[in-house]
């Protein structure tokens, strides 16, 4: 699949998609806290895609995805599936995902949130990995590779004593919730892809307290650490503008 350069048209559609899905991220804030069901978040983000956004949840269905947001707890690295079983506990670290699409465009963005009381090395994870993000995104503009935002991404979390996961990654998105490029968040400086205005796609690190191999559930889906320990991710979607990057689903306590 050759790489799509967005027109300015599809831009503004993505724009809207990615406020759309930043909107649901802010909307379920409150309600992620100790008690709650995995489930009954799945349930409000979709009620609120559906019934008020007047939009789709991408993940529903999705090559058999069973739900329409993702649910990743403390070792889970991504792709955890609600569930009414699973209720969140003080301590615990999740992040949720967030796929809308609104007139055939998508927008895709995750964050953490620490559940109660975690622990201090817990919120050193998720800060660590959203300064991750943040310097992938730094580097956005044409003319800049591929490989700079991953080796940035990796000299980041592993300076911190962390890994960074290889089996998954950010990548191209617009009408399509998977498209070209791959964006690998491990590399060589100066190497891969050259980005050109028009660009879209998402970076997402996945950092791990531990070695960064992961194994797949029987169900699946369910991506989690080999090793058990604590994995943590965040995620926007990007477009490559002429002077730089515009960041799609940017919230509002975010300054970009």
């Amino acid at each position: 699949m050759a790489v799509s350069i967005k027109s300015p048209p599809e831009i503004e559609r993505m724009r809207t998609a990615g406020r759309l899905a930043a909107e649901v991220l802010e909307m379920i804030t409150p309600y992620v806290e100790p008690g709650v069901s995995t489930g009954e978040l799945d349930r409000i983000c979709h009620d609120y895609i559906v019934n008020v956004q007047n939009a789709v949840p991408a993940p529903l269905n999705y090559r058999g995805f069973p739900k329409s947001i993702c649910t990743s707890i403390n070792q889970v690295v991504c792709h955890g599936i609600p569930s009414g079983g699973r209720t969140l506990k003080n301590g615990d670290i999740v992040n949720i995902d967030i796929t809308v699409i609104k007139d055939g465009y998508h927008g895709d963005t995750s964050m953490m949130f620490g559940i109660g009381k975690v622990p201090e090395h817990a919120e050193r994870l998720m800060r660590v990995s959203r300064e991750c993000l943040y310097k992938g995104i730094a580097l956005v503009r044409p003319g800049c590779r591929l490989g700079d935002i991953g080796h940035v991404i990796q000299q980041h979390a592993e300076s911190n004593y962390y890994s960074v996961v290889r089996e998954y990654c950010g990548h191209g998105i617009g009408r399509e919730f998977h498209e070209d490029p791959q964006v690998l968040h491990y590399g060589r400086p100066d190497s891969g892809m050259e980005l050109r205005e028009g660009m879209t796609f998402t970076i997402e690190p996945m950092v791990n307290a531990g070695r960064h191999h992961t194994r797949l559930k029987p169900d699946g889906w369910t991506v989690e650490t080999r090793d058990g320990r604590l994995s943590a991710q965040w995620e926007h979607t990007l477009a490559v503008t002429a002077e730089g990057v515009e960041v799609l689903t940017a919230r509002g306590d975010e300054a970009f």
